[in-house]
């Protein structure tokens, strides 16, 4: 199940825009993802909004009045995904910001939302005080391991 991180400017998910965008986020990543949509999979599919202090761009701050940017990290556990699924999380996510931005075209003309998709090996998620993989984690859930 994903971790999701999601990084933006303060105060620019303020109000009604960022409860759609933090609501949203993680639907559309369960879903790229074809997790089952069960309240076991919504419990340990979960969200984390940064909001830094400062943010630069080629080393240089943006100014307040510029427009966000973002960055959303998914972790997920290795062989969950392919290629396919990788393309619609990124596509997802950017539809999910986008309709949050006030200028939500400007996502899809400028590279000001980034996608970082972690997949976590085999062996390297824990959980409870064990390790968990993927198949724990579909068990958990009522799911079906992909194929590797």
């Amino acid at each position: 199940m994903p971790f999701v991180e999601l990084f933006a400017p303060k105060d620019a998910l303020d109000g009604e825009r960022g409860r759609r965008v933090t609501e949203q986020l993680v639907a559309e990543v369960m879903a790229a993802e074809g997790a089952p949509d069960t309240e076991a999979a919504r419990s340990i599919s979960w969200l984390v909004v940064n909001q830094p202090d400062a943010w630069f761009v080629g080393g240089k701050p943006i100014s307040d009045t510029e427009p966000p940017r973002y960055v959303v990290r998914v972790s997920v556990p290795a062989n969950s995904l392919d290629d396919t699924k990788r393309a619609d999380m990124v596509e997802r996510i950017t539809r999910v910001l986008a309709d949050g931005d006030q200028d939500p075209q400007r996502l899809y003309r400028e590279p000001v939302a980034w996608v970082h998709i972690v997949e976590i090996p085999d062996g390297n998620w824990g959980a409870m005080g064990q390790v968990v993989r993927l198949a724990d984690i579909a068990q958990y859930v009522g799911a079906t391991v992909p194929a590797s």
